[in-house]
């Protein structure tokens, strides 16, 4: 008998994401529903700490490494997605704090090569679990320390796309909601 948890055979990785997400700071997700309207900066650790909850019930299923279709990842691998998308989303609202108020430069994150790099689709959701509670732990904290003085301070991503401290959270917040949204969370 075999553990439901575990996918039939290595599927390998998934379709890879090549579109730019930055549409959502302006106007509302059609798919998840995620309007940035209604995100407050001092609103962003409290939707961090619902969405690590829910994760963790993700998590739990029994059926959590299976795809839903080829190419598309599991509950587990956005779970371990996310996991990452808090460590990067953390460490450049840091990289901005520390700039005081200049424009700092993002380092390149390809999301892809990660899950790859990471094989996703081989995670233990125990081991997971822990590790995903802790980065949506560390990222709350950081999104709480932010002053109202220090939310335009900028960022650019690699792309040249521009952030600051508000809407960094903003993205952070839809890339979290929107995998809810695709796992069914």
């Amino acid at each position: 008998m075999s553990d439901a948890r575990v996918q039939p055979s290595d599927p390998g990785p998934a379709a890879p994401d090549t579109a730019d997400w930055t549409w959502v700071l302006t106007r509302p997700c059609p798919d998840c529903g995620f309007d940035p309207a209604d995100v407050r900066p001092d609103g962003v650790s409290e939707i961090l700490l619902d969405a690590k909850r829910r994760f963790a019930r993700v998590l739990g299923r029994d059926d959590v490494a299976l795809r839903p279709a080829e190419g598309v990842w599991s509950p587990l691998e956005y779970s371990a997605h996310v996991r990452d998308v808090c460590d990067v989303m953390r460490a450049r609202l840091e990289q901005i704090l520390a700039g005081g108020g200049a424009t700092v430069q993002f380092a390149n994150w390809d999301q892809d090569a990660a899950a790859v790099e990471k094989s996703y689709w081989r995670s233990d959701p125990t081991v997971l679990r822990r590790e995903l509670d802790a980065a949506f732990d560390a990222a709350a904290a950081a999104f709480a320390r932010p002053t109202p003085g220090q939310w335009s301070w900028p960022g650019l991503r690699s792309n040249g796309s521009p952030f600051t401290v508000e809407t960094l959270g903003r993205y952070f917040v839809h890339d979290v909601l929107h995998h809810l949204w695709d796992v069914r969370g």
